[in-house]
């Protein structure tokens, strides 16, 4: 399992966040950051996208599909559960994610209707869609 570690210091919300051999930078837009690299909301959209479009490569190349190129656009917003109609809960809001796919190739509908399916097997979505438990601890300083 990849180790991420996020730390902030006194540079307002710039986030430099280290996994493996790779460093990425998170902030919060102007006026409350410095715009200095995408929310964490972008991040959680992004894992979303890179799972799917991953997903679908490996499920076409598998076929022997004609998948030329995906394109995963992603939104997130927050929407009274009151107005939703298939959300179990029925107070406070609910987080919303919009996915929509742009798949391009020498497909057939009913192939281009199985990657829509198969977008919803993402191993990201799915962990996001189930019940989630966080644990946390203090590390002690030295």
């Amino acid at each position: 399992m990849a180790q991420i570690i996020a730390t902030i210091d006194r540079n307002k919300y710039k986030t430099v966040i280290t996994t493996g051999n790779h460093r990425l930078v998170g902030d919060e837009p102007a006026p409350f950051g410095q715009d200095l690299g995408p929310n964490p909301y972008d991040f959680l959209l992004v894992s979303i996208g890179t799972c799917v479009a991953m997903t679908l490569r490996m499920y076409a190349d598998r076929k022997g599909w004609d998948l030329q190129k995906v394109e995963v656009e992603l939104d997130q917003s927050r929407i009274h559960a009151k107005d939703c109609e298939d959300c179990e809960s029925e107070e406070g809001y609910i987080h919303l994610i919009e996915k929509r796919l742009k798949i391009t190739g020498d497909l057939s509908p009913q192939q281009r209707q199985r990657l829509l399916e198969i977008s919803e097997k993402c191993p990201v979505q799915k962990t996001l869609t189930h019940e989630i438990r966080v644990k946390s601890d203090l590390i002690e300083e030295i």
